[in-house]
């Protein structure tokens, strides 16, 4: 029978119409700012950095991956210098434009050192288009502990990954005992 799918489509829209009213789990509409739906926990939006106990030790070490895996190539990152003038494993600069941000992730997925991640924060208005919107590595960093409360089950598959390469990496580095000799004197 022709038409079928319009009756179909007309008959979920007669009954969404009457859910709204009739039933707690219809359709409706929040009224935000003054109420909100509470975001999902693999909710992404704009990039953070993360830091363990000081945020001057980031654990970004300035690889600059996430910056050439970036689409609209946003991230700009230069490496720290020490007096010699050696790079160190450490940002000097770490930015990200949030006018170009496309909010896709991919910096958090290439991140070998779990240092970036996407954050829940949304409401960005700024009355400067273009500097107020160029986030800065100190702005950018984040505990954490803030990554821990946003994305708890995340953080907690981080934290055990972490846990046994630090193990693996320690057992790599402990020294074999020493041998015992079987010369007699």
């Amino acid at each position: 029978m022709w038409g079928t799918g319009v009756l179909k489509g007309m008959a979920v829209t007669i009954k969404n119409f009457f859910d709204t009213y009739t039933s707690k789990n219809g359709i409706f509409t929040v009224e935000y700012p003054e109420k909100r739906l509470p975001e999902k926990e693999r909710f992404r939006n704009f990039p953070i950095l993360v830091y363990d106990e000081k945020p001057e030790e980031l654990r970004c070490v300035a690889c600059d991956i996430c910056a050439k895996e970036c689409p609209p190539k946003c991230i700009t990152i230069v490496k720290a210098k020490d007096a010699q003038g050696k790079p160190l494993k450490q940002p000097e600069v770490f930015d990200i434009d949030f006018t170009v941000c496309m909010n896709c992730g991919i910096c958090e997925e290439t991140c070998p050192f779990d240092a970036i991640y996407m954050d829940h924060e949304f409401e960005l208005a700024e009355y400067d288009r273009m500097d107020a919107l160029i986030y800065k590595k100190e702005r950018l960093s984040r505990p954490w502990t803030h990554f821990e409360k946003i994305r708890p089950t995340d953080a907690k598959e981080i934290n055990e990954r972490r846990a046994k390469d630090a193990t693996k990496t320690a057992a790599a580095v402990k020294p074999a005992p020493p041998q015992a000799s079987n010369q007699q004197t």
